[in-house]
């Protein structure tokens, strides 16, 4: 357990190939670089709706603008399954998931990454919670990330606590005595 997703940054390789899916305004994105200062850092947004549109996009251009200069920071403006597709398998130290938190999304989510992360990489994601109460709309996050565990042998590493933000997850494959590589 840990006490939120900073101190799981903390824990995540650095200087890496890493991609987050669902940046919205970048604020992970930038505790991203300060933290595990990534060699590639890819980052997916599809930014099409009313809450996570245009203008978000463009400042997350306008503040990533020298990394992408410098090979450092690539966007990628469009779906995240799609995205994970144009990798070739084997790709990432580690992958972040904060987007739809629906169960289908982030069951394919997790499937997709399962071939695009190292044998050794982690996938890790956001929303680890049953939904937003206030607006009613129930995630899938848990039951997907447990039925991805048991269906490709992987298993926890590591949760966050905080009850002050939405709790974050970090998985990592066991190798064939059950046990983590």
């Amino acid at each position: 357990m840990l006490t939120n997703r900073l101190a799981l940054l903390e824990k995540l390789p650095t200087q890496g190939v890493v991609a987050e899916l669902g940046v919205a305004a970048g604020d992970f994105s930038r505790q991203i670089m300060d933290i595990c200062a990534p060699a590639q850092l890819h980052l997916v947004d599809i930014w099409d709706s009313d809450r996570y549109g245009e203008e978000l996009y463009l400042s997350v251009n306008n503040h990533f603008q020298q990394q992408r200069q410098r090979g450092e920071v690539t966007i990628h403006r469009k779906p995240s399954l799609e995205a994970l597709e144009s990798f070739p398998d084997q790709t990432f130290d580690w992958v972040y998931i904060d987007t739809t938190h629906s169960y289908e999304l982030t069951r394919d989510e997790l499937r997709a990454c399962a071939r695009k992360v190292k044998s050794t990489g982690i996938i890790a994601g956001h929303d680890y919670m049953q939904g937003n109460w206030r607006t009613q709309y129930r995630y899938g996050v848990i039951e997907a990330v447990h039925e991805f565990c048991v269906e490709y042998n992987y298993r926890v590493l590591y949760l966050t606590m905080d009850i002050a933000e939405c709790l974050s997850f970090a998985l990592i494959k066991n190798n064939d005595d059950g046990l983590a590589q």
